[in-house]
């Protein structure tokens, strides 16, 4: 896998989080350490909206470095951020108050695929 389609596969687990409640600015970095997909890209919550990019920020919050696997199951909340930190599957360095908001940023996104799967089963009950 090459950084270009982890990237867009990652990209694609977090976007569509409902970050509207989330009111402070947190820009986070992501460096993945990895021969053929690693590479940094940036997660940023800004006025309300999730923007996820593929390049370093340097005025970031926190940084996270990990493996491309671990952030997947981050991100598909199979995982949790804490357990991965404190197991030393995820490094952070930075602002660990903020860093821990990630999880919020998560937790939005599971929400919004709990909705949509409702939804598609209704829909589904509907058509039968």
């Amino acid at each position: 896998m090459t950084y270009a389609d982890f990237f867009y596969d990652i990209k694609g687990r977090f976007m569509g989080a409902d970050v509207s409640d989330i009111h402070e600015h947190l820009a986070f970095e992501f460096d993945i350490e990895d021969e053929e997909a690693g590479g940094s890209f940036y997660v940023e919550v800004k006025d309300g909206t999730l923007y996820v990019e593929p390049y370093e920020y340097y005025d970031r919050d926190a940084r996270f470095i990990c493996a491309p696997d671990v952030l997947v199951k981050i991100a598909e909340g199979e995982m949790d951020p804490v357990w991965a930190f404190t197991t030393q599957k995820l490094k952070v360095e930075g602002n660990i108050e903020k860093a821990l908001r990630l999880k919020e940023i998560i937790e939005a996104k599971q929400r919004e695929m709990k909705k949509a799967e409702k939804k598609a089963e209704k829909k589904a009950m509907r058509n039968e």
